[in-house]
């Protein structure tokens, strides 16, 4: 029996690449997969109590068991193809969720999620800052996973649209080199009134940056590092 190991962020460092191919025996644990890298990347071991595991594109227990064929990607703590999006989910509602690795139309989310009877737009952008605890910073780059990402994105988006008294909601996270002062992501809300849209972005954001699937390397002129951060305690399962 054979699976595909995905690394991602600062785990591909540690691994030396981005995948591998990994021979297992039956009833054989997700922990117990990525003990199995270990033994080939040591590195990775200083890392476990900060990965969450995925099968298949999706989340999971590291107590899962593993099958033949499987995709499981071993995740660090978040820090966040052709055409405008290279992935993208509409709902029938009007909630837009994608990932572009072009410069995000933040004014043309305003239009695409205003209503009739909304009074309120709120547009919240995370942009690259040139410094990070005065340390003079270059560019970022930022990386995913992206099945499970775009999924991740339009599961807080309904959650968030269901439990506040807003029309529509959009989220939109880019990928690639981002230079200072270049927009990273950004979250749109519409509503009827200001208070819900202001609550529902600033919520959007906050469990976007600690659920889904993407991560950041900062570079520097004296080097580069992988941004450390945290996955939400919901995720952090044994």
């Amino acid at each position: 029996m054979r699976v595909r190991v995905l690394f991602f962020g600062m785990l591909k460092d540690m691994a030396g690449g981005a995948q591998d191919s990994i021979d297992i025996t039956g009833g054989e644990t997700l922990a117990a997969v990525f003990d199995r890298c270990v033994s080939r990347a040591p590195a990775l071991a200083r890392a476990r109590p900060g990965v969450v595991p995925a099968r298949n594109q999706q989340f999971a227990k590291w107590s899962d068991t593993a099958a033949d064929g499987d995709e499981i990607a071993f995740l660090p703590p978040v820090s966040g193809g052709a055409g405008k999006y290279v992935q993208e989910i509409t709902e029938q509602e009007g909630h837009f969720f994608a990932l572009t690795r072009e410069i995000i139309d933040t004014p043309g989310l305003a239009r695409r999620v205003l209503r009739g009877e909304d009074g309120a737009v709120v547009n919240f952008e995370g942009v690259v800052r040139n410094n990070t605890k005065g340390r003079a910073t270059r560019f970022l780059d930022y990386e995913c996973y992206e099945p499970l990402a775009i999924r991740t994105m339009a599961e807080i988006g309904r959650e968030i649209a269901q439990t506040h008294a807003v029309g529509r909601i959009s989220m939109v996270h880019r990928l690639g080199r981002m230079e200072i002062g270049e927009t990273s992501v950004a979250v749109v809300v519409s509503a009827p009134h200001r208070r819900p849209a202001f609550e529902a972005a600033l919520e959007a954001i906050n469990r976007l940056k600690r659920t889904v699937p993407i991560w950041k390397k900062e570079h520097f002129a004296d080097g580069e590092v992988w941004v450390e951060g945290a996955w939400d305690d919901s995720l952090l399962q044994c």
